[in-house]
């Protein structure tokens, strides 16, 4: 069985509020077994919330309204969902005085605008709220010769969570037919998307029942693998099996098979060898040691560093030779390599890295350009350097620059 969300309201149409309940949801049906096949959000009008309503019940099996259903007059969904399966609401004398109950014991007077609350879709079966005034309403039968649940929801989290728990999933699972989905995201730092489709498509395109997504952004690509089966030891090995077909063909290009971050993987490589990393950064400000120290339990490998964004500070703090500066500039092959050296004999650790750039929008040249960038690491084996050009903003150039660096330390670990 597939899926349909809808979120309703204008709010979620601005750049100021985003629509989460959705990932919530699709995470529980997911766990049934129901893949979700399209989510939409629709602002506070009757006539598209009922154009939104049928298109969904064309396409889906379970269509799932969230928000809409409180007191107010952009509260829409009720009367949406009524017109567009053409029935009639009723006002449940049940569910109004609980409403009345739950105002009086408050102290309040409940306003006329909450009588609302209280109608309910013909043929629907009400859902106790638990956390809110809103029931929610279940509705099942055909549409156009096929079975379709029609299920609505209270907006706010705390309520939709409880009542979706409590009444609608002990109903989807009696509905929906045994079946079970497996999921596998391969992670790769700073390879272009089309080398790696180029490399992968071969493969995963010979396994039409396993879906396969790839998304690229924030200096890395994610492989996602997805498949149903009737049993979730089936669908674990499809995935699987996949999987590591491509992670063969990719090599360690791939740092992460499990979701973890580029920082994770290093902080366990760090931790397996019992190895230590400063860093010493001028473009990226520090970014690089807030990615390191944004995880629990860095202190065991990081020792710390600093942020060189002047020149004087190159020297005082990193030991960078003034005339290195003077002789090749602060950007620099030079200068990156004596940073991650510096930075490590003044730590004492077991690596240093140092970063050096243009991270604009302005400062470049046309020898040293917008988005120039060296990336040194230093280490008992000796000191690598990566002059990388990153297109972009400078929040883009600064992210960019980090990921390389994380890149390389993972890689001298393996």
């Amino acid at each position: 069985m597939n899926a349909e969300i809808i979120a309703v309201g204008s709010e979620m149409l601005t750049p100021h509020r985003q629509d989460t309940n959705s990932l919530y949801l699709t995470e529980k049906l997911n766990e049934i077994g129901v893949e979700v096949r399209f989510k939409c959000i629709v602002g506070d009008d009757q006539d598209d919330l009922v154009a939104a309503t049928k298109l969904g019940m064309r396409r889906c099996d379970i269509i799932l309204l969230i928000g809409g259903l409180g007191p107010t007059e952009d509260d829409l969904t009720r009367e949406a969902v009524a017109e567009a399966l053409g029935l009639n609401l009723q006002r449940d004398l049940e569910i109004l005085a609980r409403l009345e109950q739950r105002f009086a014991k408050r102290g309040y007077k409940m306003s006329e605008n909450n009588v609302k609350q209280a109608d309910v879709i013909a043929s629907a079966t009400v859902l106790p709220n638990p956390n809110g005034t809103a029931p929610g309403q279940w509705i099942s039968g055909k549409y156009d010769g096929q079975e379709r649940i029609l299920i609505l929801l209270p907006g706010p989290p705390n309520e939709l969570k409880g009542l979706f728990e409590g009444e609608c999933l002990p109903r989807l699972r009696e509905r929906v037919p045994p079946q079970h989905i497996a999921t596998r995201l391969l992670r790769i730092a700073l390879m272009p998307e089309s080398q790696v489709d180029a490399r992968v498509a071969p493969i995963y395109k010979t396994y039409s029942d396993v879906q396969t997504t790839i998304l690229a952004g924030a200096g890395e690509i994610q492989l996602h693998f997805r498949t149903r089966a009737a049993s979730q030891e089936a669908a674990e090995a499809r995935v699987e099996e996949l999987a590591e077909k491509v992670e063969n063909e990719l090599g360690d290009a791939v740092f992460s098979r499990k979701g973890e971050s580029l920082e994770q993987i290093v902080s366990y490589l760090l931790q397996m060898r019992g190895l230590t990393l400063a860093v010493a950064e001028s473009c990226t400000g520090g970014l690089l040691a807030q990615r390191i120290t944004s995880l629990s339990g860095s202190s065991r490998y990081f020792l710390g560093g600093a942020v060189v964004y002047s020149n004087p500070l190159k020297t005082q703090f990193a030991n960078v030779p003034k005339t290195l500066i003077d002789k090749h500039g602060a950007v620099s092959r030079e200068v990156a390599a004596s940073l991650a050296e510096g930075i490590r004999k003044r730590c004492l650790s077991s690596y240093g890295i140092g970063i050096t750039g243009v991270a604009g929008p302005t400062g470049g040249t046309e020898q040293k350009p917008v988005g120039l960038v060296y990336v040194a690491l230093a280490g008992e084996e000796g000191t690598q350097v990566v002059e990388r050009t990153f297109p972009g903003d400078r929040k883009r150039i600064r992210w960019f620059a980090t990921q390389q660096a994380l890149e390389m330390v993972r890689r001298a670990l393996i």
